[in-house]
This record gives structure tokens, C-alpha cells and sequence, in this order.
């Protein structure tokens, strides 16, 4: 019984990072689709605005040397 309830806690406390995720991938989709036209190009920004953030972490620790 009490193994059920942390889970229903741990999920509970990972939901609002995912809100925050959804927002950040459609604001990305956004910015990424007003510069293609075309169908690979919007294929291309569709995946730009998933992985953006990887780029985004990856910059921050080269500026704080991790």
C-alpha cells in the first residue's frame, strides 16, 4: 500500500516539469516554424524545437567549465 502512494507522490512532482517542458517545446515549434515553408523544412524545425534545450545545457556548462 505504501509503495503505491510514493508513486502517486514521485508522479505528482514530475507533472509540473513536464507543463514547463510542453511549453517550452511549442514555444521552440513556434519560433523554428515561422522561418520553413515546405514540408522537410518544417520536419526539420519540428525536430530543432526538441532538441534545442541539449544545445541550451550543453553551452551553459561550457561557460561555468563542467
Amino acid at each position: 500500500m505504501k509503495e503505491k502512494s510514493m508513486h502517486k507522490h514521485h508522479t505528482q512532482n514530475h507533472a509540473k516539469f513536464g507543463g514547463f517542458a510542453l511549453l517550452t517545446y511549442l514555444g521552440a515549434a513556434w519560433y523554428f516554424l515561422q522561418v520553413s515553408f515546405g514540408f522537410w523544412p518544417t520536419v526539420l524545425a519540428l525536430l530543432k524545437a526538441m532538441v534545442w534545450p541539449v544545445y541550451l545545457i550543453h553551452r551553459v556548462f561550457e561557460l561555468l567549465r563542467i
